[in-house]
């Protein structure tokens, strides 16, 4: 008789159940999250278990490692993709635990891909310098703005980086008007050195595959963003068609149609916001460097607004991506832009 286990996972706990073909419980209870807790449940079920469904939260790597080290089956499931009916009166976590195993018994269960473990520290450093990036051009923008208003003088980030510490303290003041801006000039030396930290490291350490150097030569695309992609796609042979690529790379819109009609939005985060960020900063750089791009931009922003012109390069950007992985040929403009 073949047995079916769903994991509801939480930040210090776990529910886990294990159902028969009939979905009644053989075993159902709520473990710390402790690993060896949770294979001294499994280890009496192991040679009848068919499969483990585990909830994708954000702390699943330890869990799911480990079952898969000691030989289980494990499916991670997608939290977006597996709502039970939002008309039952009642449910809980024991209820979610046997949802995930019926659904995994069924073969209808919403999967997501589980990144190969010994690939997610390259991929996890890039996501924090992403973080990182973030951060710093949110202070720089708060120093260009405190500079705008106070002295009425609109500078570029470039001028201010060209000053000495002279200069700067001249343009800041002595009062408390220049307080805020300095705080913000040495949280981005910080974030300076911490960046570049982790892009010497990443560099070093990346295993690089054969699409790496072929997605150098997309538009906008360089070796750190290179590298972001690469990482956050993973194999690109997952994704059986350019669409669900854009899809995850959320560059395709979200919305509910009904008789040529909007009636609404489908969840909207659904896709990898990493790989999304990416292609709007290869966006903004080949808008910046081509004149193909930037033309492209002023026709699209003509017709709605510039973060969604930017949206619509990004988007071409990768699909132009997808099949230079996928067929390993170098980009080609010509095809992009005619």
């Amino acid at each position: 008789m073949k047995l079916y286990c769903g994991i509801d996972l939480h930040s210090t706990n776990n529910w886990l159940g294990i159902y028969d073909e009939e979905d009644r419980a053989v075993f159902s209870k709520r473990l710390p999250n402790d690993l060896g807790v949770v294979l001294e449940s499994l280890e009496p079920y192991k040679a009848e278990l068919a499969g483990i469904a585990v909830e994708s939260t954000y702390n699943w790597y330890w869990l799911v490692d480990g079952l898969m080290e000691q030989g289980y089956r494990v499916l991670l499931t997608n939290p977006a993709g597996n709502e039970q009916y939002n008309g039952l009166k009642y449910t809980d976590d024991r209820h979610d635990s046997r949802w995930l195993a019926r659904m995994m018994r069924l073969g209808i269960v919403a999967t997501g891909y589980i990144y190969p473990k010994e690939e997610r520290p390259i991929r996890d450093l890039l996501r924090k310098r992403m973080r990182l990036v973030q951060h710093r051009t949110a202070h720089i923008v708060s120093v260009l703005n405190t500079i705008a208003r106070n002295t009425g003088s609109s500078l570029s980030w470039s001028k201010i980086e060209a000053m000495s510490d002279d200069q700067i303290s001249k343009l800041l003041g002595d009062e408390l008007i220049g307080m805020a801006p300095r705080a913000s000039l040495a949280v981005i030396k910080s974030l300076d050195q911490e960046i570049s930290k982790i892009e010497k490291t990443v560099k070093a350490r990346a295993k690089l595959r054969s699409e790496y150097k072929l997605l150098k030569t997309v538009w906008g695309v360089g070796p750190i963003l290179a590298l972001t992609i690469m990482y956050e796609t993973g194999e690109i042979r997952r994704f059986a068609q350019v669409g669900d690529y854009c899809s995850y790379a959320r560059c395709v819109g979200s919305m509910r149609i009904s008789n040529g009609k909007k009636k609404g939005e489908n969840n909207t985060k659904n896709g990898n916001r990493y790989l999304s960020w990416a292609y709007v900063e290869a966006a903004n750089f080949a808008s910046r460097f081509y004149p193909q791009a930037h033309r492209f931009i002023q026709r699209k922003r003509a017709k709605g607004n510039h973060t969604l012109a930017v949206k619509a390069l990004g988007h071409k950007l990768a699909r132009a991506s997808y099949y230079v992985m996928r067929d390993q040929v170098e980009f080609d403009p010509a095809r992009l832009f005619g």
